[in-house]
């Protein structure tokens, strides 16, 4: 059942700093998540994270996660969802940051499964969104995107729930912020949600194309699969935290 705004609001123990002290300004549902995480070369990754942005290692790893899930309700502070345009299915590929001490997420690549979705989330939030042909059923996720000959088929079962989380499994998904590159400099979006609910997950079957500079996912082992019934979320209007020199 849907919390109520105060209620998520209130819901911050969890948090590695404060709430913003500004009003929020977008409410979204993440829903029915399949996270597939893998450990990357450095070397590979820096060319596609900006230089402003210093990139998170844990116990000095790197990792890039894919991450398909369904997006819900999302909509501004005061207006009501209008499902055509704020639901839709989208694929992201991030990787971690440590700015300064505050640990979010970088979008390498966003999907979304309806052009005018991936189009107004785009021109609102600057986010790297595209279309591309992702799909759900019973069985798992699908995507096919042409343009940039990524391909995504999963079959996997939701097992027990997670109720000890590693170093690991947190560092991958608390994360409380977005960083985002723009021509005049860094953003950072603030996000608010209650702790992640993590499952284990069972691949049954998996076949995954996907190239991002010189990182080839199908050649990566997975390192590790969480699965997520969802959370609700609030979004704080982006901040510039440093901007680019002219």
């Amino acid at each position: 059942m849907a919390q109520k705004i105060k209620t998520i609001l209130s819901d911050d123990n969890h948090r590695p700093w404060p709430l913003p002290t500004s009003p929020w300004q977008y409410y979204q549902e993440w829903l029915d998540l399949l996270f597939l995480h893998f450990q990357v070369d450095y070397d590979l990754l820096r060319p596609l994270v900006p230089a402003g942005l210093h990139i998170d290692q844990h116990q000095g790893s790197c990792y890039i996660s894919l991450v398909a899930f369904k997006m819900k309700n999302i909509r501004p502070k005061n207006l009501p969802a209008f499902p055509p345009l704020s639901n839709f299915y989208e694929i992201n590929v991030r990787t971690y940051i440590d700015q300064d001490g505050k640990k979010g997420v970088y979008f390498i690549n966003i999907e979304a499964s309806k052009y005018l979705s991936a189009l107004v989330a785009k021109k609102l939030s600057g986010l790297p969104y595209e279309k591309s042909a992702i799909l759900r059923d019973a069985q798992g996720y699908h995507n096919l995107n042409q343009e940039r000959e990524f391909r995504l088929k999963t079959i996997f079962e939701v097992n027990d729930e997670i109720t000890l989380k590693s170093s690991l499994d947190t560092w991958l998904t608390e994360r409380y912020c977005l960083y985002l590159d723009k021509p005049a400099g860094i953003y950072c979006f603030d996000i608010h949600h209650p702790e992640w609910p993590l499952f284990s997950v069972q691949l049954q079957e998996y076949q995954l194309n996907y190239t991002v500079g010189d990182i080839h996912l199908h050649n990566e082992n997975i390192a590790l699969i969480h699965y997520s019934p969802g959370v609700q979320v609030l979004a704080w209007n982006a901040v510039t935290i440093k901007p680019h020199q002219r």
